[in-house]
Parts: C-alpha cells; structure tokens; sequence
C-alpha cells in the first residue's frame, strides 16, 4: 500500500477521498488555489502544497504543477477524484512518466472510451448494444442534417468529447436542425476545444441507467445499478439504486453488457457505463443501449456504497496498488435502497443560475450521510461548481430510503446563499417518483410544481422578528424599557421581494407578542426554549441583517434598517445585469436596437455553463457596455435601455 498519496481535485471530492485514505493510514496531500486557501480539503490534508491561481487553468489543470507536487512531497500515487484530469489521457501518461502511480485506468483505456463515437463502435465489436444514430466523422452541416433525416426525428445532437449536458441539443423538427447545430458545436468548442459532434435517435420514455463496474486490468465486477433519470439540463439532480422495477432479467443482461465493456479495454480501477433506457414498457433486456462510459469515480458513488458495502475509493486505493480485484461477483449482493440528492448554490426560479455567496450557517441531520466540500463561514467561489453537499440516506426499502431522504432534506440547515435545497425537498415528495414512475423528463413536464418558492407563516415571521431583534436569548437590554405599559415598535422585514411589516409588543425578556396584519402571535419563553403559538420555535441562524428560519427549507429575510430604505427598491428594468461572475462569450445588442422582451441580449458563461442575459421590456438599446471576452463581477451593467416611457 502507498505509504503517501497526493488528490488532485478540490471540494467534495477531494474531502472524501482523503478520508479513506486516512483510514487505512495513508498519508494525503492536497492542492490548492489562490481561492482554497483556507478551503476543507486544505484543513483535512496532512499536508497542502499551492499550485496557481482561482481558474482551474491556473491551478487544478496544471498536470505539470501538480506532478512537481507530488513529487516534491514524496508521493507514490495520484488520485484525481472527478472533473479537472481525471479524464485527461495526457495527464495520465505524464504521471506514469514521472514514476507516479495514477489511481485510476490507463491513457489507452481513457482515450478508447473519451470520443462517443469511437466508444460506441468499440462497443459494438465488443457486443454492447448501442443507440441508432450517426457517430461518423464527416462534420459537414448537411451531411449531419441528412443523418438526422435519416435516423428519424426527433434527434440529439450530442458534442463527442461532452459531458454535463454541454453542447447537447434536442431537436424535435428538420427546421430547427441548423440552428441547434450551430449551437451545440459553439458550446463544445469552448467547453472542449472539439466542436465535433455525433446523432442520435431521441427516446421518447427514457430513463438512465448506469452500472458500476470495477476491473484490475484484466477482469472486471459490476456493483449493480444505478438510476439518475430525474435530471434538469441533462445533469443529475437524485439518484438511487437499485433502479426501481429493475428485473433480475435485465439486471443480468446490463451487467453483463458493463463487464464486457470494462474487459474489452482492460479497465482498472472504479468506472460507470451509462445506458439509455426506453422504459416505455417497463423494463426489458432488449431495451437499452450504451451512451457512454465514465472512466472515473461517479459523483453518485455513494448509493452503490450504501447498498453493497463497499467502500470504492479503498478498492481503488488497493487495486492500484497491485492488488487484484477484491471481490468476485458471486459475493456481491444488494442490500436495501439508498438515495442521493445534490445539494447545490443555485437560484432555481430563476432557471437554475448558479450562486455565489458565504455560507453563513450549514448542518446537516443525524440519520443520513452527507458528503461537502465546504463548512459554516466558507465562500461559494464562483470558480468552480457551486456543489455544497450530497445527501444520502438508505433503508430496507425503496420506501423507507426515500421517506429517511425526504426528512434529511428538511431538516438540512444552509444560509449566506440561495440553494434548491425546496427543490430537492418537492421531488422527494413527488407522488410520482415515490411510485417509481422515473424517466428524464419528469423535472420538466412537473417544473412548475416542482418550483414553489415556501412562503413564510405568522410564526416564521414572528421568529425572524424576534432573531433579527436579538431577542431569542432573552437579554433584557435586547428587549427594550417601558415604565408604564409593554414596549411596543413596528420592525419592516424584506422576504421574497416582498416587504412585510410587524409590529413587537414585549412583555418581557421571555414574552412577546408579534401582530403581522390582524394576525398575532404569541411567542412565550418556556422551561428554557422558546414556543409560538404553543408550537416548538424552528432553529434559526442570524448573519447581520439576514436572518434564516429553518422551516419549509429555510426562508431568508433582511431587517429592514428605517434609515436606509434604499436597500429595499427593486432593480432596475432598464439595466441588464451580469447575474454573477463570469466571462461576456458574446453580445448581440446594437446602441439604437429595437429589442422585445424576452430578447437574448448577451451570453455569459460562468460556472461553466453559458447563461443567456434576456431584455426585461420592450425597448430601445442605448448603450452596450461590455464586449465578447470581458471578465465582469457580479451585477456589472451590461446593456442599457433607453429610459421607458
């Protein structure tokens, strides 16, 4: 076994890989960024070496920066977790030159698996069923649009070294192709620096599937499945396993086609073949086909851990150190259901944008594992994905494990920034998805109920009155002096957007009564804890003026302060705004410009993802502000309208 490794990635990822190797007495090494300096995977290493700047192409893409550290620290491994290199056959390659071992398969095992459309033809001789489409590499528009024709529309333009959803485009209608296409290739240029791309036939019911597979090299195991149907933009949001109406049948029949996969490019190590699914009909075993194969750890490991007893990183640990596989496949058995939901900084009415911001409060229930990169006081760094935590739970059941996911959600505290931690919480109690009835397009055809801002009771906002008021603990300073009748004031509060207005009447440092509208409610210190109503006080978490009532998944609001009313107006129609930090990847609007509402008037790419900035009115442009290549800070003006009427 290595007596020291070194893990080349940040966050999540990093904290948990380091944390097995802990365990079994490996020392661990971390790297880090201008912008993790002081993050939780620095903290949790034994020991931290600097490798560049906030932009992972500063820092955590330098495999030659990252080599030297590993070399300088006295390392005999490499992992690199997901993202950044960890798919990255050149890396790998460097890190066997330098006498280093990569934990994880080889460059020849990556590269033969990292096009889409030589995986798929590598799979097909392998005798992996894959899905009808055109995988060729004549790149000419209308040879592409002639394959759509072909396969039969509706079809995916999908970009051959993607991933994430990134340069994949759905395309319903011949008259639309161009378009998409044009599209898509521009995505992948930027975020592959390979504009190619491949078609394939649109399944109309799909649900995603994966297996887990393991191999030293020569042979592989399959850990069972996995399901990540439920997804928005073509990236997972929940995932279980086993899949639910999974028959032993099929089970058999997709485990088999991962195995051969593995074997046919002599896998070693932890990876993931993904299927599509038409589930159209339930499940049967000549209704999936192969999309892809990550060469990797999966972000939603976890639930193949929970339901088989492994712990993959301590496989990996041991196979890349020249061990052979750890199991056969007779030995391993599924135990119960588990689930896992991606906590993440994200504004979801407003489309899923991304967020930044310090995160002022965050805890976790008993009863579930969470797995975070980043801790109470800890920025969401607009660098890198805004991921704070996976949140998994199981149980005998599929009923139990998603019952014990739902109560985790809605007992996980996070303040300092907008999460979908609502959002998780609606889909765990989706009636449908609690019937098992999962395919990729239920976040869609349900978004509407799915993204229901909570909106706060008298009793939340009577708490957050009384927390923004410093009043919880009870001081009587905090609490005000009257000498002949109760004090009595009138606190403004912001929530949503919204302006509410309370007025407090304390009785004393233990009794208070908040009147919001003809509604009142008694708030009464009793035996040392605090009741409204008579109903037990929610937890809270106060950062200046913000306040957090951990109820219907936690609700934000701001004290108003009267001297400074300003804080509160509304923004400002006339101004296109960068909604966070990022990079102007282009500019369509003209000074002089007539635009319409909803008109895409620039692109931003933050996040690494590209956000469209859209005309709030119908107007005329009078200034354009930025240009296609400008870094910009959240907030930035980036186009301006001339004054409304």
């Amino acid at each position: 076994m290595f007596e020291r490794i070194l893990v080349a990635n940040r966050g999540e990822i990093a904290c948990r890989v380091m944390r097995t190797a802990q365990a079994m007495g490996v020392e661990v090494v971390a790297v880090y960024s201008d912008a993790d300096r002081g993050a939780a995977h620095v903290a949790l290493a034994d020991r931290a070496v600097w490798i560049g700047g906030a932009a992972p192409s500063e820092s955590y893409l330098r495999g030659e920066a990252i080599i030297a550290a590993a070399l300088e620290t006295g390392c005999g491994a490499i992992h690199p977790g997901y993202g950044f290199l960890s798919e990255n056959p050149d890396f790998v390659a460097a890190v066997a030159a330098a006498g280093l071992v990569f934990i994880g398969p080889s460059a020849a095992a990556i590269r033969a698996m990292g096009l889409k459309d030589a995986a798929k033809a590598l799979m097909e001789k392998a005798g992996v069923p894959v899905v009808p489409g055109y995988h060729g590499a004549n790149q000419d528009p209308e040879h592409l649009a002639g394959a759509a024709d072909a396969i039969g529309y509706p079809v995916l333009i999908k970009a051959v070294a993607g991933g994430g959803g990134k340069g994949m485009r759905l395309v319903e209608a011949p008259e639309v192709f161009m378009e998409a296409l044009e599209s898509a290739k521009g995505e992948a240029r930027t975020a592959f620096g390979n504009a190619d791309v491949l078609i394939e036939k649109y399944i109309q019911k799909p649900r995603h599937i994966e297996v887990q597979v393991f191999g030293d090299g020569s042979r592989a195991v399959h850990l069972f499945e996995r399901d990540c149907s439920l997804q928005r933009r073509h990236q997972k949001v929940i995932e279980e396993a086993p899949a639910p109406g999974m028959t032993a049948e099929m089970r058999a029949a997709m485990g088999g086609a991962a195995v051969r996969a593995a074997e046919a490019i002599g896998y070693s190590g932890a990876g993931t073949v993904e299927f599509i699914v038409d589930g159209a009909d339930g499940l049967r075993p000549d209704r999936f086909w192969f999309m892809e194969m990550n060469t990797r750890l999966q972000v939603e490991h976890p639930v193949t851990e929970a339901i088989t007893g492994v712990d993959l990183v301590e496989w990996q640990l041991r196979v890349a150190a020249g061990e052979g596989l750890p199991a056969r496949q007779e030995d391993l058995a599924i135990n119960g259901h588990a689930f896992e939901a991606r906590l993440y900084a994200e504004d979801v009415p407003k489309g899923f944008l991304p967020a930044t911001g310090r995160l002022a409060h965050l805890a976790f229930p008993a009863g579930c594992r969470a797995d975070s990169g980043v801790r109470a006081g800890d920025e969401i760094s607009p660098w890198y994905d805004p991921m704070i935590a996976k949140v998994i739970t199981h149980g005998p059941t599929r009923a139990v494990a998603l019952r014990r996911l739902s109560s985790a959600l809605e007992r996980t505290e996070v303040a300092g920034t907008v999460t979908n931690l609502a959002f998780l919480g609606a889909l765990a109690q989706h009636e449908g998805f609690a019937r098992g009835e999962v395919d990729t397009g239920l976040i869609a055809r349900d978004i509407d109920t799915l993204v229901v801002v909570p909106e706060p009771g008298p009793r939340e906002v009577a708490l957050a009155v009384l927390a923004g008021l410093d009043l919880l603990e009870g001081a009587p300073e905090a609490a005000g002096f009257a000498l002949w009748q109760p004090l009595s004031r009138e606190v403004r509060l912001m929530q949503g957007g919204e302006e509410i207005v309370a007025r407090l009447t304390t009785l004393s440092s233990g009794a208070h009564d908040v009147e919001i509208g003809a509604v009142r409610v008694e708030a009464r210190r009793v035996g040392g804890l605090w009741r409204l109503d008579g109903e037990p006080a929610a937890p809270v978490a106060v950062d200046g003026r913000r306040v957090t009532v951990f109820a219907g998944f936690g609700l934000s609001f701001d004290l108003i302060d009267p001297l400074d009313r300003e804080g509160a107006a509304g923004a400002d129609a006339d101004i296109i705004e960068a909604p966070m930090p990022g990079v102007v990847k282009a500019v369509f609007a003209a000074p002089g410009q007539v635009v319409a509402k909803g008109d895409r008037l620039a692109v931003l790419e933050a996040m690494k993802m590209e956000h469209g900035l859209l005309a709030a009115r119908d107007g005329v442009v009078a200034e354009v502000l930025a240009r296609a290549g400008d870094q910009v800070s959240a907030g930035a003006a980036l186009v301006r309208l001339e004054a409304g009427e």
